[in-house]
């Protein structure tokens, strides 16, 4: 893959200069004595299911249970005081040894970096040798430990690549580019000795009051699936094979399931959604993952469905997941979910309790930090578990040990791959990324604008807003080396050609830090003087470009009651609007730059902006993105991954309605903003009609729609081909459309290109009266353009 050879390329160059570590700082598995060194689990060479029995049979129960566990919020009981590893401590804790690690990239467990900053790369891989150190040498077995670390969009620790948010991933329309991240991502997380990453997230998201929606690929089924899949191949690599090669880490698919469309949109509420919908919506991401890909675990989400919270229902975790798809990898609890049957759900009298219908759906591992699963030696004792069920789970978690490669290598033996981490590769690829996420909503013509030529006659363009000079990154969010901020951006583009003025105008929250549990609006009688400020900036410019938006604290997950992070309008909060409508009555020309993770409903601000882009959390180098396309250099052609509804009590607002749903209201609108797919461009795209590889296919067959796309403009673009399908008569109500296959192109000015999408043969399937998976013979209308609602159709008949 492109990005890992790259990566690697200049590993190698940094090779001659960092040579093989001193054991402090990395380790040589050769140097290192292996317990009982003649023992077949050693043995590379024997499949992994006869490794891992050889080694079961030698486990001790208490053995076995360690491995259920992990430590983080208790991770001072194995740190000294100067918070580096202790063997000492670990063995004292932990006799059996351990069979996690939670986030070795910070120092003492949850927390902002901001307050306790990542540890450095040395120091990172320096700590995770001393656990495996620990673990190969004074452990009885010398089993590894499996650390993770959060990947969303980058990896979270220090100095490494930040791109785009999900949100803005699933904007590219472009699954290779995911791949290419995420492969990128998995051997910055490896060359710090971490072997499994909890993400992709593959939650539909249909809610845009739910805070962690910037973590998603929006709100369609087939989307998702095919970044999800994309996502997955990059991080563990393309095929089924479950062993790891170089550069590559064991991915986590989350949360099954539900979890995108709580009830009223707060985050962890009950998934009021029927088996039905379960099975078209939200189950189909999941299963593409599964069955196109190695994954290696699957995380249970939060919330409930029809009163059985995920990490307790067995129909989930083991009929659906393991019976009918045929899983046969691990599971892992989401952060403190199987303690919220007690805390929250209040199914559990107490935690042991807990734990017990965890095992019992099929939960083999506890994260964070074993909370739950530490009671599984009383209760063995007491035969509220069995031995069998501890066997099945440790089964599998020694399974992905053994895949990862982490009985043959869990050292570190190299720096120079991780010190190559957010340098010019990682660069240029989030650069790319960001560029291909922005989606042009509305121009009028002032975009692109001009590039200054300088001298005395020199344009004043008027950077404004509280998102202008500031790169946010979103949650989850790691700490890059740089981050370009849309002013730097626009100032590094433009030079001394034009005079660039600023101005803040309005602060959003008064600390902008996601890990803060507090979120204080600013005031807003200081915010009206610095609107104030801005109107006197802006007073002679000859172009307006407004950043607005979101701070990463006014829509993000909301873990706790004290940590809240969903909402009740889909408005600009505190008082960008008031910005907006001051900076309007200059009567200049105004470019409004959304920055932001949710998709927004501005109403004012889309009815008199001259131009739109939606930019999202466009990571490290979304400066010189946003610069480049407001200049012309980069011509925006993502694509809405999600619905933009007009107001909240639209909701929920997707394109993939039934029927009887969308019939209207009274002195209100029932279109959406924005229709789901949607985006501009600076050129001109036009559709010729769709043909059909064969007007009549037999069930079970798939087909291919060809179409002709031009660009009739004059500058180079990219279009995002869409086909969807409806229905035309069936046994059970469906979608008024679905999308059934995608493919983005880049066409020159004047160049026309036949464009093929095949639909495959299990979109036509529907699950009929008796929840059975069938093709129905009958008419198919096939719909292909530019977007959900500005679509040719063409007629298909299935025999």
């Amino acid at each position: 893959m492109i990005s890992r050879a790259l990566l690697m390329a200049g590993a190698g160059m940094l090779a001659c200069s960092v040579p093989m570590m001193a054991p402090a700082t990395a380790q040589d598995s050769t140097a290192v004595e292996r317990p009982m060194a003649d023992a077949a689990y050693w043995d590379a060479s024997l499949p992994v299911e006869q490794r891992v029995a050889d080694l079961m049979a030698r486990m001790t129960i208490e053995e076995k249970m360690a491995q259920m566990i992990s430590t983080w919020t208790n991770k001072a009981e194995v740190q000294g005081d100067d918070t580096f590893f202790d063997a000492a401590k670990a063995s004292e804790r932990y006799p059996d040894g351990i069979g996690f690690f939670t986030r070795p990239a910070d120092q003492g467990g949850p927390g902002s970096p901001r307050v306790t900053p990542f540890r450095s790369i040395e120091d990172s891989i320096r700590y995770i040798n001393e656990v495996q150190r620990w673990a190969r040498e004074e452990t009885r077995l010398g089993i590894p430990v499996l650390a993770h670390e959060e990947s969303l969009h980058g990896f979270a620790a220090r100095d490494a690549t930040s791109f785009p948010q999900s949100i803005g991933l699933a904007s590219t329309w472009d699954p290779d580019l995911v791949r290419d991240i995420n492969d990128l991502i998995a051997s910055e997380v490896r060359a710090r000795g971490v072997h499994q990453v909890l993400s992709p997230v593959v939650d539909v998201a249909r809610d845009p009051r739910w805070g962690r929606i910037e973590e998603t690929f929006g709100e369609d089924p087939y989307l998702v699936g095919e970044m999800g899949v994309a996502a997955v191949e990059g991080l563990q690599g393309t095929g089924t094979d479950p062993q790891l090669g170089e550069g590559q880490v064991l991915a986590t698919l989350k949360h099954m399931t539900g979890h995108g469309q709580p009830e009223s949109g707060t985050n962890t509420g009950p998934a009021q959604i029927s088996e039905r919908t379960l099975r078209e919506m939200f189950f189909p991401p999941f299963k593409q993952v599964i069955d196109r890909t190695a994954i290696a675990s699957v995380m249970a989400s939060y919330n409930e469905i029809d009163g059985i919270p995920s990490h307790s229902s067995t129909w989930l975790l083991h009929d659906i997941l393991r019976d009918e798809w045929g899983y046969d990898g691990a599971v892992v609890s989401d952060y403190f979910a199987i303690e919220e049957m007690v805390s929250r759900h209040r199914i559990a009298e107490d935690i042991p309790a807990a734990a017990v219908l965890a095992m019992n759906a099929g939960v083999d591992i506890d994260f964070p930090d074993g909370a739950s699963y530490r009671n599984l030696p009383q209760l063995l004792a007491e035969g509220r578990v069995t031995e069998a069920q501890i066997n099945t789970a440790v089964e599998r978690i020694l399974t992905m040990k053994f895949n990862a490669g982490l009985f043959e290598q869990p050292f570190v033996t190299d720096m120079g791959p991780a010190l190559q981490s957010n340098t010019e590769q990682g660069i240029a690829l989030a650069r790319t990324a960001a560029e291909r996420s922005l989606v042009l909503l509305k121009n009028d013509g002032v975009l692109p604008l001009a590039m200054p030529e300088g001298g005395a006659d020199r344009p004043t363009i008027a950077v404004i807003g509280p998102n202008a000079d500031v790169a946010r990154l979103g949650g989850y969010y790691g700490i890059p080396r740089n981050t370009v901020s849309p002013l730097d951006g626009i100032r590094s583009l433009v030079g001394d050609r034009a005079n660039i003025v600023h101005a803040e105008g309005v602060r959003i929250t008064e600390n902008d830090d996601w890990w803060a549990d507090e979120v204080v609006l600013a005031d807003p009688a200081e915010n009206r003087r610095m609107i104030a400020e801005a109107v006197e900036a802006a007073r002679d410019a000859d172009t307006i470009i407004l950043f607005v938006g979101d701070t990463e604290q006014t829509s993000r997950e909301g873990w706790a009651e004290e940590h809240l992070g969903d909402r009740t309008s889909l408005d600009l909060v505190g008082e960008q609007n008031e910005l907006f409508d001051a900076l309007r009555a200059l009567d200049k020309p105004i470019v409004t730059v959304l920055v932001n993770g949710r998709p927004p409903s501005y109403p004012a601000v889309a009815e008199h902006s001259d131009a739109i882009i939606e930019t999202w959390y466009a990571g490290e180098q979304q400066g010189n993105a946003i610069a480049d396309a407001l200049f012309g250099r980069v011509n925006p052609g993502g694509k809405l991954p999600v619905t933009v509804a007009r107001n909240a009590g639209q909701l929920p607002n997707f394109y993939n309605h039934k029927p009887s749903a969308r019939r209207g209201y009274l002195f209100s609108d029932v279109t959406p903003l924005y229709p789901f797919g949607y985006g501009l461009s600076y050129t001109q795209f036009d559709f010729g009609a769709p043909a059909l590889s064969s007007p009549t296919i037999a069930a079970g067959e798939g087909v291919t729609v060809r179409v002709p796309v031009t660009n009739s403009g004059d500058m180079a673009g990219d279009e995002v081909v869409q086909v969807y399908l409806r229905d035309q008569i069936s046994s059970v109500t469906r979608p008024v459309k679905e999308l059934v296959g995608f493919q983005r192109v880049t066409l020159a000015p004047g160049e026309t290109r036949q464009v093929d999408v095949t639909i495959r043969p299990d979109a036509f399937a529907l699950w009929d009266r008796d929840m059975q998976r069938t093709v129905e013979p009958g008419a198919f209308t096939i719909m292909v353009g530019p977007n959900s609602q500005d679509l040719q159709e063409i007629e298909l008949v299935v025999e």
